[in-house]
């Protein structure tokens, strides 16, 4: 199991994840796109990007022109290195 990092570890490492952020104990960050459908193309790659690392988002949250992406890992009852991989790979499918 990955361990649950400190919040200064989170804070340190969230230095280098532009726009990513600690909300209520979870990694997140809100993606703005010109349309539903660009937003919602981005949501798919997310979901295929979790199947192939299998590592899912907590949360997965589409709105017109916006998607929302959080990670936590329960497992470990907080942030790991894991989800912030994660949210670089995120970041990259941009």
């Amino acid at each position: 199991m990955t361990a649950k990092l400190s919040h200064e570890e989170i804070s340190s490492a969230l230095q280098d994840l532009a726009g990513w952020q600690l909300v209520q104990g979870r990694v997140e960050k809100t993606f703005a796109f010109d349309s539903y459908a660009q937003g919602v193309a981005f949501a798919v790659k997310v979901a295929l990007l979790a199947e192939k690392t299998d590592h899912h988002p907590d949360s997965l949250e589409i709105t017109w022109g916006k998607v929302r992406v959080a990670y936590v890992t329960h497992s470990a009852g907080g942030v790991t290195r894991k989800d912030l991989e994660a949210a670089a790979q995120v970041d990259a499918l941009v």
